[in-house]
């Protein structure tokens, strides 16, 4: 998250390789796997348009510049994790969860209310979509 908001602060004009690398140096030392970092920034910044879409559409109220760079990044990897990563290694509730704890730790006094707002809008439309697709598939 640190990383992600680096390089949003600065308009993406920031080497994102080094700021993660950087960041691990300094505040991941001892850190068991930072290959799953690597999977979350890589994988962030591949879906960027998709998630960033999927955010305004979720929360129609507040444009994606207008939320705070904090809630932004905790939104687009909750997100990330929620639709695009394997969910036997992080399942729905626990990205939802891990996406809100962090929001409570370093957004601001809302941030995690949002967090759980947005990210549970987009946990039921999947659900959802699911149930369709089941519903289709035994047709």
């Amino acid at each position: 998250m640190q990383s992600l908001y680096e390089w949003d602060f600065f308009s993406k004009k920031l080497d994102l390789t080094k700021t993660v690398e950087k960041n691990l140096k300094e505040f991941g030392p001892g850190l068991e796997d930072p290959a799953f970092t690597w999977q979350l920034i890589t994988g962030v910044v591949q879906q960027l348009g998709n998630i960033d879409k999927i955010i305004e559409k979720a929360a129609p109220e507040w444009p994606i510049d207008q939320i705070s760079i904090i809630d932004r990044n905790v939104l687009r990897i909750g997100l990330y994790e929620l639709l695009y990563s394997d969910k036997a290694a992080v399942p729905p509730k626990v990205a939802i969860n891990e996406a809100i704890e962090l929001a409570k730790s370093f957004g601001g006094e809302s941030s995690g209310k949002f967090i759980n707002g947005v990210l549970g809008t987009v946990y039921k439309e999947i659900g959802a979509e699911d149930k369709e697709q089941k519903t289709e598939d035994k047709k």
